[in-house]
């Protein structure tokens, strides 16, 4: 009986030690705010946002002064000359709103599909990199919760931003033991 327990317990130490897993935990949201390339791509992405706004902006105070020049002239002109002045006006600020809306929602549309080719990126690296370092488990912490409570030891954030941003591959750190459970 005794060699029956024994050999469970020793069963049972050789499984646990088998199954020792590596987990760490990355708090997403900064991993991808903090990313180089995000970073670079919003500078140059808000310089395109500021010259539509200029662009927008220009157009809008072209319209106003030509509203502001048919006002100051509309009592010179017969009701219907006014009328025909008027519906062009409308017609053209339209038009105006139309190609604006039109541009902006393109804006709009590069800049999501930028930022989720990035988030996409920053996923793969750490999938990567959780391989490459022997990690059971990498997940991720947000605003969202999905870890309420991560031991300091084992936030692998700044491993991982730092690796991301040197542009290397998901290599093996020494800060291994860091995260090992």
């Amino acid at each position: 009986m005794k060699k029956v327990i024994l050999g469970l317990m020793v069963l049972v130490g050789a499984a646990s030690c088998q199954e020792q897993q590596k987990t760490a935990f990355v708090d997403n949201t900064k991993v991808v705010n903090e990313f180089n390339k995000k970073v670079d791509f919003e500078e140059s992405f808000k310089i395109k946002v500021d010259a539509f706004n200029k662009k927008a902006d220009s157009l809008n105070q072209m319209i106003q002064m030509e509203a502001q020049a048919f006002q100051s002239q509309a009592s010179k002109m017969n009701k219907t000359k006014q009328e025909e002045v008027y519906n062009a006006l409308v017609q053209k600020k339209q038009m105006q709103d139309y190609q604006i809306g039109n541009e902006e929602k393109a804006l709009q549309t590069e800049g999501q599909k930028e930022i989720d080719t990035l988030v996409k990126q920053v996923k793969a690296f750490i999938k990567d990199y959780g391989k490459a370092n022997g990690y059971t488990f990498i997940l991720g912490a947000n605003d969202a919760g999905s870890v309420l409570y991560g031991a300091e030891g084992k936030d692998i954030t700044e491993e991982i931003l730092s690796a991301l941003n040197k542009g290397g591959e998901a290599k093996e750190t020494s800060a291994e033991t860091t995260a090992t459970e």
